[in-house]
């Protein structure tokens, strides 16, 4: 197994307050990783760890090889950063940006050509690369925020909440950009995010709170073991449906003549539609969500 990130133990405290509290995890090389957590977990304290931000209290963490809080110089030349907030000046063009940020990585001439031509090109940006920042589309900001992150050709971008606020559709064109990008470059994408559905596309996911790791694995581990699949029945006879349930002391909850069941499993639901299937005008069996597994680990939305 490649480990292209690996935390071990990492703590770090602020006064009296326990931010992050000996979280331990590893991030497989080439591969896309959600960290997730509600607001207050510890999980923006931990990115700034890993980004060189925030000095950790105790523990280790290596990136590609290299030792964070002794070669930070290193780390940040092999780590590109999506922040929340829109970082480029807004009265300098996409590429008058672009520009600045690979001069800090010391990039000049056609170096620094080639590798604005790279990461524009693979951002989508170049029909708007002389415009100003300032006057871009919400979309287009963020494209130009991704290209800026990848001027220096990257192994591990980490992008905090990249979507958040965005259209479905321009949502949708971010991600396929990133996706195209870890084909073509083996790139390692570490992923935070409040949308389930993009942590539902991730390798691996890590959910932490309160400070500590509260579960991990993929998201269909995640699914079976910290939520349920459900079966809506709408009734025709909700009398006649509320006593069968009752019956089998099958826990329900009920809306007029609409019965939410929770299921152990999606078969399970063939045995109630058999015995209710007099009393009923339809039914609907929905497979347990990462928002119900979040959830269920959690006891918090996501939002929260």
């Amino acid at each position: 197994m490649d480990k292209i990130l690996e935390v071990c133990d990492l703590k770090k405290t602020y006064g009296a307050i326990e931010a992050v509290r000996g979280i331990s995890f590893f991030v497989e090389r080439g591969g896309l990783f959600a960290f997730l957590g509600p607001n207050g977990a510890g999980k923006s304290t931990t990115i700034d760890i890993l980004c060189t931000l925030l000095k950790a209290d105790a523990g280790t963490v290596t990136i590609d090889g290299y030792q964070l809080g002794r070669q930070d110089g290193a780390i940040r030349a092999k780590i590109g950063v999506v922040m929340q907030d829109n970082l480029l000046d807004p009265l300098l063009t996409v590429r008058e940006n672009l520009v600045t940020r690979g001069g800090l990585y010391g990039m000049s001439g056609a170096e620094l050509s080639d590798a604005i031509e790279r990461a524009a090109t693979a951002t989508a940006v170049t029909d708007f690369i002389n415009r100003p920042y300032g006057k871009l589309s919400g979309g287009q900001r963020r494209r130009a925020d991704v290209a800026r992150a990848l001027i220096h050709t990257p192994k591990l971008l980490f992008l905090d909440e990249p979507t958040t606020g965005l259209d479905p559709q321009t949502r949708s064109g971010i991600w396929e950009t990133l996706l195209l990008l870890r084909r073509q470059q083996g790139l390692t994408v570490f992923l935070t995010t409040h949308y389930m559905e993009e942590a539902a596309g991730a390798d691996y996911v890590v959910v932490i709170d309160e400070g500590i790791v509260a579960a991990k694995g993929t998201p269909e581990t995640l699914r079976s073991r910290y939520s349920h699949d459900r079966l809506t029945l709408y009734a025709s006879d909700p009398a006649m449906v509320a006593g069968q349930l009752e019956r089998l002391h099958a826990p329900f909850t009920r809306t007029g003549g609409t019965f939410v069941i929770l299921l152990s499993d999606t078969k399970a639901a063939l045995y109630l539609l058999d015995l209710c299937r007099l009393y009923i005008s339809g039914f609907e069996v929905q497979s347990g969500t990462m928002d119900d597994a979040f959830l269920g680990i959690t006891g918090k939305e996501m939002r929260a």
